[in-house]
């Protein structure tokens, strides 16, 4: 995992700041998310009418992968002198392919901008989530986030 300075993120704009470990998407996660959200469209949580569905078994939310972002992140990078992070929002957010049940994915986060704030610093990250044996992405967001001293 990539440790960075506060200070050190203007330098770093354009450039990646790190990749996550793996993280597995598995049946369970994915049917505690349906029921979190109350989307329990059967594509998700259905086995067995998904097996004949059009991705051939279930598949995870677009929502849950787009969720899975803060645990990514946070096998990828940190900043050391930060004492707290909130989510600001997003300003563009795809889902080019999906992310079938049992996958594995990692995030691949790059500092796009880094915008002083009150307190702190205000970030516009690209986070790509890849799957492991895919071509395609599975979520490409630009987000961003607040990070205070």
């Amino acid at each position: 995992m990539n440790s960075y300075q506060m200070d050190e993120l203007p330098a770093l704009v354009g450039r990646p700041l790190g990749s996550s470990g793996w993280l597995q998407v598995d049946q369970d996660r994915i049917d505690r998310f349906a029921q979190a959200t109350g989307d329990a469209q059967w594509i998700h949580v259905d086995p067995a009418r998904a097996a004949a569905g059009p991705f051939g078994g279930t598949v995870a939310h677009g929502y849950l992968t787009l969720s899975l972002l803060p645990a990514l992140s946070a096998t990828a990078f940190r900043l050391a002198d930060s004492r707290m992070g909130v989510n600001y929002g997003l300003n563009r957010v795809r889902f080019p392919a999906p992310v079938p049940v049992d996958s594995l994915l990692r995030g691949h986060f790059t500092l796009l901008r880094c915008e002083p704030c009150e307190g702190g610093l205000q970030l516009t990250l690209e986070a790509r989530v890849e799957r492991q044996g895919s071509d395609k992405p599975v979520c490409v967001a630009e987000t961003l986030s607040r990070r205070y001293r």
